[in-house]
């Protein structure tokens, strides 16, 4: 009996559409995926318009089901997953399994080898991929679980298996200065936290860290700070993801770090105005996509 019959779909938090959204063009549109604790997310882009007409955010229905069955679940009665037609298809999945290497370093074939040095993969439930950053010369080297990565593949031929953390490099680093100064940035999903230091456009530091509780989210992010003679009475701190203003995660960053602000989506994309309710500081992982 296939996943899709086992499992039931996520339920949706989010589905805003702009009306200007074809759906029997869809070689005029870019589809992007992200994958992980927190569930399943959805964005289309307009190619010629460089201009996001969707977005859609589906619950995890508990952490114990695979992502692979419920992408299958979803796709099964979507009108946009499983598609075919794409002009581009990238899924990010959402985890601590990855290593940065410069690309120089890198040779294909021994991904599991680079891996395994912060990684014990289970080659029967997982499969180790790449992607190369082109204008950082860096390759991130990453386990994603075997049957998304078969199912995506199966779906999706022509379309790209990332993991998060190149989304969010790409997206920063289209934002940071050149010349700039050291920057931290966070990135909050579900018992989840990626530690970003970027100086010059160039990342000095990258690692996710798990947290139960915002004690201990406050205690990884002053110790990478302090590590990187970074300033928490001084320097700035941008976040993004998945809190709000009156969190209790947000209160005690503000309570511990003096100069912490929202981050902005990524620069020069374009956004609906079915998006305008929707914090600015959500879903950079799944636009930055578009920069990947």
């Amino acid at each position: 009996m296939s996943a899709s019959v086992l499992t039931p779909p996520p339920a949706a938090l989010q589905r805003l559409h702009d009306e200007t959204l074809d759906l029997d063009n869809l070689s005029a549109y870019n589809l992007y995926l992200t994958a992980g604790p927190a569930g399943l997310r959805v964005g289309v882009a307009d190619v010629r318009r460089n201009k996001f007409v969707a977005l859609e955010d589906y619950a995890a229905p508990d952490t114990a089901t695979p992502l692979a069955s419920q992408l299958q679940a979803l796709a099964a009665e979507h009108e946009l997953l499983g598609r075919t037609g794409w002009n581009r298809v990238r899924l990010a999945v959402q985890n601590r399994h990855f290593t940065l290497l410069p690309a120089s370093l890198f040779r294909a074939g021994d991904e599991a080898a680079y891996l395994r040095l912060h990684h014990a993969t289970d080659p029967q439930r997982e499969q180790v991929l790449h992607y190369t950053h082109p204008g950082l010369e860096i390759t991130n080297i990453f386990a994603a679980e075997r049957a998304l990565a078969e199912w995506f593949q199966a779906a999706y031929p022509e379309g790209r298996l990332l993991h998060h953390t190149s989304a969010l490099l790409e997206g920063i680093t289209h934002q940071n200065e050149q010349g700039g100064s050291r920057r931290i940035y966070l990135s909050i999903s579900y018992q989840e936290v990626t530690l970003l230091a970027m100086r010059d456009k160039q990342p000095e530091f990258c690692n996710v860290f798990p947290f139960s509780t915002p004690e201990d989210l406050i205690y990884y992010t002053i110790l990478v700070m302090q590590e990187l003679q970074l300033n928490p009475d001084q320097d700035v701190v941008t976040v993004w993801g998945d809190l709000t203003h009156d969190s209790e995660l947000f209160t005690i960053l503000r309570k511990y770090i003096r100069n912490i602000r929202f981050g902005n989506r990524p620069y020069d994309l374009g956004y609906s105005y079915r998006l305008n309710d929707v914090f600015e500081y959500r879903y950079f992982e799944l636009y930055a996509l578009h920069l990947c």
